[in-house]
């Protein structure tokens, strides 16, 4: 793969330059458009058809949830363009309207967290189709969810451990290695996880995506 082509969509120009610093400082991935709003973004997108848009949630018109809009719109129209969200919000209701359709090329960074280091990660891994969450936005799914019969309950405390980290977009190998299990034992509890939660023969890329939204949507029952 060639050098990634980045649209970066932030109101606050101070943010806006900061980050597109940190990225033009990342091997082989460069900004070539930047703006301020929904309706530019949707525009520049369109134009330069980038390989993946770094925007913020809210920006004009309404400041509300006109990045999360813009990202569903782009990956309806531009399927092969990942999103990476950047919010100083860790609301799992924007999480949760973001992945409403999936979570295949759509990452979700807060601001105050975000180093280098993982925007190098989210940018590259939204690119190849994955997706990643922010470790904090995954807490405080859990930490909401309510004490009700779920499906994701009938899931053991390192199956939970295995998910959450499916859900931040790691793979079999480095859950491995930050749970210190073997990656057979890995995909056990992966197969272990499909098998609760009702998930069928699909593709595991499908069962992992849908076993990701099981688990943040169980975070608002």
């Amino acid at each position: 793969m060639g050098e990634l082509r980045v649209v970066l969509a932030d109101d606050n120009v101070l943010i806006r330059e900061g980050v597109v610093a940190i990225i033009r400082s990342l091997d082989e991935i460069d900004v070539v458009a930047e703006c301020a709003d929904q309706a530019s973004l949707l525009e520049v997108v369109e134009r330069e058809r980038p390989d993946v848009v770094v925007t913020d949630i809210r920006m004009p018109p309404t400041h509300t949830d006109e990045g999360v809009a813009a990202a569903l719109a782009i990956r309806e129209r531009y399927p092969s363009t990942g999103v990476v969200v950047l919010s100083q919000f860790s609301d799992p209701s924007y999480v949760l309207m973001l992945l409403d359709r999936g979570s295949v090329g759509l990452g979700y960074l807060l601001k105050e967290r975000v180093s280098p280091r993982e925007l190098d990660r989210a940018i590259r891994a939204v690119a190849a189709g994955g997706s990643m969450i922010d470790p904090t936005i995954v807490e405080v799914l859990v930490a909401a969810r309510a004490r009700r019969p779920s499906p994701v309950d009938q899931l053991t405390p390192r199956e939970r451990d295995v998910l959450s980290l499916i859900a931040e977009g790691w793979n079999n190998s480095t859950i491995a290695d930050q749970l210190g299990l073997g990656e057979k034992s890995v995909a056990n509890h992966i197969n272990s996880i499909f098998a609760k939660l009702g998930l069928g023969d699909e593709p595991q890329a499908h069962r992992r995506v849908a076993a990701v939204l099981a688990w943040l949507n169980d975070g608002t029952q």
